[in-house]
């Protein structure tokens, strides 16, 4: 970023903790999410570079999510695919083992739709794991 261009010290200019998104009605990511208002916690340097925004979106990249303090791109989609979803966050911050971040549950509902749009109705069998044979005297972990 613009901004950034002169910075050679780089300790330290991570963004960091919750940053507030605004998500565009209608798209997939405020559909996950149910809502237009998130926060979510960031723990990167990186940054869409905003002189090529345009050319992103009239391409099929879209800008979905943005923190319109900052002015800084949070979530892309991409138009013409069953879940496209890029992300400046971390949603496994958010995530527990009973209750998944949106984005999870999101991805994991549209695989089974789009197995369903292709016919496909049980998982393939599981393929049979050829079986582990240790040398004499080798240590094995106990459960």
């Amino acid at each position: 970023m613009a901004d950034q261009k002169q910075v050679s010290a780089k300790g330290g200019t991570m963004r960091l903790g919750a940053y507030a998104c605004t998500l565009k009605p209608g798209s997939l990511a405020s559909r996950v999410y149910g809502r237009q208002e998130i926060s979510e916690r960031h723990r990167h340097r990186y940054e869409l570079n905003n002189a090529y925004r345009t050319q992103f979106e009239e391409k099929g990249l879209h800008c979905t999510g943005v923190n319109e303090q900052l002015g800084l791109v949070e979530v892309i989609e991409l138009s013409g695919h069953p879940f496209f979803i890029g992300c400046q966050f971390h949603p496994e911050f958010q995530s527990k083992p009973f209750q998944a971040h949106p984005l999870f549950t999101g991805f994991v509902k549209a695989a089974i739709e789009q197995r369903a749009r292709k016919g496909i109705s049980a998982p393939p069998p599981a393929q049979q794991q050829p079986e582990i044979v240790l040398q004499p005297g080798t240590p094995v972990a106990k459960a």
